[in-house]
């Protein structure tokens, strides 16, 4: 059955317009709650990043939730992860988080957590989204849920970010920028590293409701890069919005990207013993990316983009270790989804394992160029590779790259655009590709076509 309004990560959008409106996502929280609860209650954690129509949402949702029957707990500003984290150490039914991660302050959404800390399966989903099609009903007076503020949900976050490195690590001589993206590690990351012992620069650590991301974080990672240099830093670490993704620069303000931080935690987990399964990957991580990992001998699997198929692959194949370029890794034995302050934590602690500057490592890494073309279509298409001219076009780029690089055309799961990928390792090559086979995608069935990158 097709979903009707979650995506891969939850609901997200605009606010105030179709189901990021308070109407909906009170209608939203009653039908979670009786999915959920199941009519026996429980209990519902509610996080949120800093947007001002948090707020709004937050209000919203408790509303919709004890109308159901569900107690609440408000946990205030809060990474994704942390909620995640917090719903299994409550042993709650359920973890809510209002966030719309990486971007700017108009848009915010809804994300879920199982009592497990996972995201929620497609089942739950379903069944919420059947509940919606129902009138609200509120239970009888005396059913109502009740709602409380948990005073210490940032202490209890900061203390097990702490404790996913070994007790006699220390950070102690280490200079450090960390950039929170004004979102929602604000007032708890720089003290996971300053309880570590590092000293700590301070970047996007002052929300206003309005500059979430703005100019900052890990989509702006440069800014973060850039003080490390101003600073005399040694590393630097930026956050997005909600925190389960981070980037790094290296002393000389060289960014270091999800796929180069993934192969340094993997190197070391392999050093150590630790790693199980093969690492894993999106149909997007680079290829130097997957070389690197086979001269270290260790397997590695590609997936669908979305750490919700990540997850599901390192499950499958008993794996601990996966993510994504844009720095959303997930350390399974750690913990149940992508964390940025965890990942951090993890490449720090292989930095100190390994007695090796960042840059050393990521010079293991060789990126290879890729190019990126979205290609508006006329009209959406489930096989393009049915497609005669394209199915040529395809063959045509593969064979010239031969073992030297890779080709992907994947349909947009939220607009009508194909995103043309070519790769390689030489990048003038690359570039020639990609246009040429986003040109026979355009000449099939695009309109126009517009480079990313």
């Amino acid at each position: 059955m097709t979903r009707k309004y979650f995506g891969t990560d939850g609901i997200r959008g605009r606010v105030g317009e179709a189901v990021i409106s308070p109407d909906f996502v009170l209608k939203l929280g009653w039908a979670a709650g009786r999915v959920l609860g199941r009519g026996n209650g429980g209990k519902v954690l509610i996080g949120k990043d800093t947007r001002i129509s948090g707020y709004m949402f937050e209000s919203a949702l408790e509303a919709g939730l004890v109308a159901a029957g569900v107690d609440i707990r408000l946990l205030g500003p809060m990474p994704t992860p942390g909620v995640a984290y917090l719903t299994r150490t409550f042993r709650a039914i359920a973890g809510i988080v209002i966030t719309a991660s990486h971007n700017p302050y108009q848009d915010n959404g809804i994300k879920f957590f199982s009592s497990d800390g996972d995201k929620l399966p497609d089942a739950l989903e379903l069944a919420i989204e059947r509940e919606l099609e129902q009138p609200l009903r509120t239970v009888e007076a005396g059913a109502l849920g009740k709602v409380r503020r948990v005073e210490d949900a940032s202490g209890r976050y900061i203390e097990f970010c702490k404790g996913t490195v070994p007790t006699a690590m220390s950070l102690k001589g280490l200079k450090l920028v960390v950039d929170c993206a004004n979102g929602a590690t604000y007032n708890i990351a720089p003290y996971v590293f300053e309880e570590l012992g590092a000293e700590v620069v301070r970047v996007g650590t002052q929300p206003d409701g309005f500059n979430i991301n703005r100019g900052v974080g890990s989509t702006k990672a440069e800014v973060m890069a850039k003080t490390v240099v101003e600073e005399g830093a040694d590393l630097g670490i930026a956050f997005d919005g909600d925190g389960d993704r981070v980037l790094m620069s290296d002393a000389n303000g060289v960014l270091v990207d999800g796929d180069q931080l993934l192969y340094i935690i993997a190197k070391s987990r392999h050093a150590a013993g630790e790693l199980a399964g093969p690492v894993v990957g999106t149909l997007m991580s680079n290829l130097g990316l997957e070389h690197a990992l086979l001269r270290l001998g260790l397997g590695f699997a590609r997936t669908r983009v979305g750490d919700r198929y990540i997850m599901e692959r390192l499950k499958s194949d008993g794996g601990v270790l996966g993510g994504e370029p844009s720095g959303h890794i997930i350390c399974r034995d750690r913990t149940t989804t992508g964390d940025g302050i965890v990942a951090a934590l993890q490449v720090l602690a292989a930095l100190s394992r390994a007695e090796q500057p960042l840059a050393d490592l990521i010079a293991e890494v060789r990126r290879y160029p890729q190019v990126l073309i979205n290609v508006p279509l006329r009209e959406r298409h489930r096989d393009l590779l049915a497609i005669p001219g394209i199915q040529d076009a395809v063959a045509l780029v593969e064979h010239e790259l031969a073992d030297g690089g890779r080709v992907l055309l994947r349909p947009s799961g939220t607009e009508p655009v194909v995103r043309v990928m070519v790769e390689g390792i030489d990048g003038i090559q690359v570039a020639r590709l990609a246009e040429a086979l986003a040109g026979e995608v355009r000449a099939q069935i695009g309109t126009r076509v517009e480079p990313i990158g």
